[in-house]
């Protein structure tokens, strides 16, 4: 079982989960999604593609751009599209 939370928050929790470039990945079913707003910020990847990122606001404190996620992930990654992964901040525990 993977978790991720924040401040006693829980953010995410999945027995299925990948593990990529050192990073736990959640499925998008398993995260709390109200607990994110979409970010404007978008990185590229040479061989994932295109990152989109989550803002977390809990505690009405907003943390900018702590997860980030593939929509249209390239080939060689599609087994993570949508799938979420998280910054220090927040706890990951595997």
């Amino acid at each position: 079982m993977a978790r991720a939370s924040y401040n006693g928050h829980m953010l995410a929790e999945s027995d299925e989960f990948e593990v990529v470039e050192g990073n736990i990945y959640f499925p998008p079913e398993s995260v709390e999604r109200s607990a994110f707003t979409e970010s404007d910020l978008e990185t590229a990847c040479p061989w994932k593609g295109v990152a989109n990122y989550l803002n977390l606001v809990v505690d009405g404190k907003e943390i900018n751009d702590v997860a980030w996620y593939y929509q249209e992930p390239k080939s060689g990654a599609s087994h993570i599209k949508g799938f979420v992964a998280f910054y220090p901040q927040v706890t990951v525990e595997n």
